[in-house]
């Protein structure tokens, strides 16, 4: 079997804010959408909601190539939104957004979620993050993703950024996949045994016209349908982009880890996702602050010290890939907080200043619009 090529191509979800309301732009002003094809073209797109827009890099040979890709989407894009008095945030839930409030974006696709879902829908005022790192080989895909779902909790921590929601701290660092759940076909996806297995399951939900295809497998992590690459999609966006980075990098360097240990005829450890789903919560509510099961162990570990542990583990792959200083930072998210933590911290540095409920909100509104333009010229 061939290397895999461990290309990366990196998708965001942002969402859009008024500068004097801080709140979402319901309906986007007219023209802005043609001035954002006019500069970005097929590098942008729209979401579910008119107040999301998604972005996606171009496939890249390496990390540092997706990273200089990103920076210029969101600097670009932030030029034009500014020019109709809105702003982009990264942050996976808005601090105060009434989600009823939102309007579905006109597209057939996204009018069928709609009516087939109903509020189950229409709750999703959410941003995420998916990862695409290149897989050629469709066998290979399944069994790496069986094996790599043990750390999507571990690359969910590092990311937090929706502590909010409804204008109320939820005691989540990562409120979005709770909000997310609430559709089917999501969460971490069973064990599959060959891709002939996967392939049965997507033909047996397509042929009973419960999907259309199997893009509306919403897992934590799911073979791509469009691209020979394995995405991954549990994390919340990452407001700043030094953190998007080192979230991408260490997933491409899980990867790159197990198909060494493929090449040794040894392999990680398969658990049952509810196992997974465990930590999956642990990660959602605590994030780096907390602690995860180690299944080999049957015991809680800090996070502190897992991330310790993987930064070791994946070091070769990092070296190997160029992303060691990518892999590195990690530390300093664990050090310094995720977005999430700064959100809260803004929050409560203004209330304790005299601000009023809404605009201790509004204070990190403000917050997230600077935070998401950080590290894009470096």
């Amino acid at each position: 079997m061939d290397r895999p090529s461990f290309t990366v191509g990196i998708e965001e979800e942002y969402l859009v804010v008024d500068r004097e309301t801080r709140d979402l732009v319901t309906s986007p002003p007219p023209g802005m959408w043609d001035a954002l094809r006019e500069v970005l073209g097929p590098q942008v797109t729209p979401e579910f909601l008119k107040a999301q827009i998604e972005v996606g890099t171009m496939k890249s040979e390496t990390i540092h190539g997706a990273r200089a890709d990103l920076a210029a989407l969101r600097r670009e894009l932030s030029s034009v939104v500014s020019q109709y008095g809105a702003a982009i945030i990264a942050a996976s839930t808005h601090p105060f957004a009434n989600w009823a409030a939102q309007e579905t974006t006109e597209h057939p696709r996204y009018l069928k979620l709609a009516t087939d879902m109903g509020q189950v829908a229409r709750q999703l005022v959410i941003c995420g993050m998916h990862v695409h790192v290149g897989i050629e080989d469709d066998h290979l895909r399944i069994d790496l993703m069986n094996q790599v779902k043990y750390m999507l909790p571990h690359l969910l921590s590092l990311s937090t950024s929706s502590p909010f929601w409804d204008g109320r701290p939820t005691g989540l660092l990562s409120y979005r996949l709770v909000i997310f759940g609430n559709l089917p076909r999501t969460g971490v996806p069973e064990e599959f045994v060959s891709w002939g297995e996967y392939q049965r399951y997507v033909n047996l939900l397509v042929d009973a016209g419960i999907i259309e295809d199997s893009t509306k497998l919403w897992w934590h992590i799911r073979p791509s349908a469009r691209y020979p690459t394995l995405e991954m999609r549990v994390p919340d966006v990452c407001t700043r982009l030094d953190d998007a980075m080192t979230v991408a990098a260490m997933y491409q360097c899980m990867l790159s880890y197990m198909y060494r240990l493929r090449l040794q005829n040894q392999r990680w450890r398969s658990y049952p996702s509810s196992l997974i789903d465990e930590n999956i919560w642990r990660a959602q509510r605590y994030g780096i602050d907390g602690e995860l099961m180690d299944f080999g162990k049957g015991q809680l570990v800090p996070y502190r010290e897992l991330i310790e542990e993987l930064i070791e583990l994946l070091g070769p792959d990092a070296a190997d890939l160029g992303v060691t200083a990518e892999l590195e930072h990690a530390r300093d998210i664990v050090a310094g907080g995720t977005s999430a933590h700064r959100q809260l911290a803004t929050y409560e540095r203004a209330m304790a200043a005299g601000a009023g409920h809404h605009e201790a909100l509004q204070a990190v509104v403000d917050e997230l619009i600077v935070d998401t333009l950080h590290g894009i010229d470096a």
